[in-house]
């Protein structure tokens, strides 16, 4: 790889790496936890906060950005970096799923997507030309290929579709990003693997884009879209010996707490999701011992702390009988705190793995954490 871009995994346990990712706003240590930043904003929290937390990377919405305010104002306000005011690296995906997500107002070609925006119903349309010049404006330090999504049950004939459309759209986003990079280093672009649930479609795809370039990252797309999740490590299980070793594995969309643990153990190395904040912002909150809904009446006179092994602002500041007052009242500092913790217990929980891999103890340390977190007080 080209420096500014590099990865090297400086540990295994099994299946399992601990490497260090370099790249041109900052270096990140993996398996790491990205929050998701859609509009340029984790919701609820400050880049103070996501600081406080432990975010090395934040993940941020090409879609989203371009329908609102759109890419040319952040540019002129400074590019991503500055316009969200975080120094440390971003990565923009392509904006492949939120489009496709649009099930009612778009329209689906070779070509690209045509797409009614959800903010005032302008018509819009992404290519992988297109998406591929907005993440440029953008300035993230990562750029996702633009790729066609399907669901999580999507037959073999809508899959193939999908991935054939994805692998050609991959050609042109990679020769757009060429063009617009004439051999600067401040940005890259990476793969998204497609293919359902379809395990020999996920290899064919792998092994047709190893074989289009040396890529710095690679992304395992479409999964936790609907499919059970034994068929998503399933999944992950039977890819691991074809991708290529020294690439960082980014496993799109995974953010519950069981699911890191599953997927690094089977060889992922970067993970983003909503749900910390999502489920924060709906009183549900991530400990050791299990989730715990803040809103239940057990915690109204509850003296202890959310998570009493967690340093965040949250634990370490407030009881559970505080934490719920705020929810039933309706108060936004609720939100907030439940999402700061819930953003640190993830970052937190890849720090954990991180060491075990390190110690070559992953295992153990699974098990022990399993027990805990599926089971509780059965120990």
């Amino acid at each position: 790889m080209t420096a500014p871009f590099a990865f090297q995994i400086e540990a295994t346990a099994g299946r399992a790496r601990a490497g260090r990712l370099t790249l041109p706003h900052g270096a990140v240590e993996t398996p790491v936890f990205m929050p998701v930043g859609t509009q340029g904003t984790v919701r609820a929290l400050s880049p103070a906060d996501l600081k406080a937390a432990g975010a090395s990377l934040v993940l941020a919405n090409t879609y989203h950005l371009h329908v609102r305010p759109g890419e040319a104002i952040v540019a002129r306000l400074g590019g991503l970096h500055r316009f969200m005011a975080w120094e440390r690296p971003l990565l923009t995906d392509s904006g492949g799923f939120q489009v496709f997500s649009l099930s009612g107002s778009r329209r689906v070609d070779d070509d690209g997507v045509e797409f009614q925006s959800h903010v005032d119903g302008s018509r819009h349309t992404l290519t992988p030309e297109r998406a591929t010049e907005i993440q440029w404006t953008l300035g993230a330090d990562v750029a996702m290929a633009f790729d066609h999504v399907v669901a999580g049950g999507a037959d073999l004939a809508t899959a193939r579709d999908a991935l054939e459309r994805t692998l050609a759209w991959l050609e042109r986003s990679a020769r757009r990003h060429a063009e617009l990079a004439h051999g600067s280093v401040r940005q890259t672009l990476w793969p998204i693997l497609q293919g359902g649930s379809h395990l020999a479609l996920r290899v064919e795809g792998l092994r047709r884009i190893v074989a289009l370039g040396d890529w710095t990252g690679l992304a395992i797309g479409g999964l936790s879209v609907g499919e059970p999740k034994p068929v998503m490590y399933a999944l992950l299980d039977a890819l691991e010996p074809e991708l290529p070793a020294p690439v960082p594995r980014y496993l799109m969309g995974v953010g519950f707490p069981e699911d890191l643990v599953a997927a690094v153990e089977r060889g992922v190395d970067l993970f983003d999701c909503v749900a910390p904040t999502r489920n924060g912002r709906n009183g549900t909150a991530f400990t050791p011992d299990g989730p715990v809904n803040i809103r239940n009446a057990e915690h109204r006179e509850d003296p202890r702390p959310l998570d009493p092994s967690c340093a965040c602002e949250t634990c370490t500041t407030f009881s559970r009988g505080y934490l719920r007052h705020l929810f039933v009242s309706e108060e936004l500092l609720g939100l907030r705190l439940l999402s700061l913790h819930n953003v640190r217990y993830l970052i937190r929980l890849a720090e954990e793995m991180r060491v075990a891999i390190r110690h070559n103890a992953l295992g153990r340390w699974a098990d022990d954490w399993r027990r805990r977190y599926l089971h509780p007080g059965s120990a």
